[in-house]
């Protein structure tokens, strides 16, 4: 039996991680699994902000998932901070096995003992195994949302 931890990275992790955000029809379009300069002051600006966790899926040390957790505070509900949970992947052999849902259960349970109000992702549009898959965690589709890209 494997066991799965949840661990934050560390800089030997972030080829790894790439290669998980890369790994779809999405992310190839507009990641790179080559680490650079770009994606190096990134993990350093992760690592270095409190509010900020770059979380791996460690399967006897080999990284099979990942997910960036930012704590924001906010003025709404009287000030709470809630949580917002991207970039979150399973590594393609790994799928299927349970590992994405208690990543899940995981960084809620994380911002539950964090004080957190809510809990907030976004999901592209095209990903709609992922959008049956956050539902059937309990999410609510209860917003739209936007973005302009700037580059």
């Amino acid at each position: 039996m494997h066991t799965v931890i949840f661990r934050e990275a560390v800089r030997a992790d972030l080829p790894a991680v790439l290669d998980l955000i890369a790994d779809d029809v999405l992310g190839r379009a507009r990641d790179s699994t080559e680490v650079d300069d770009a994606y190096e002051k990134a993990f350093a600006d992760i690592s270095a902000d409190p509010r900020n966790h770059l979380v791996v899926a460690d399967e006897d040390g080999a990284v099979v998932g990942c997910m960036q957790i930012t704590y924001i505070p906010g003025l709404s509900r009287h000030g709470a901070e809630r949580s917002l949970v991207e970039v979150v992947r399973v590594r393609a052999d790994r799928r299927g096995r349970g590992i994405g849902g208690e990543m899940m259960r995981w960084a809620i349970g994380e911002a539950e003992r964090r004080g957190c109000a809510l809990v907030q992702l976004a999901t592209d549009k095209a990903r709609t195994d992922a959008h049956r898959f956050y539902l059937g965690l309990g999410f609510v589709a209860s917003h739209e949302g936007m973005k302009l890209p700037l580059r």
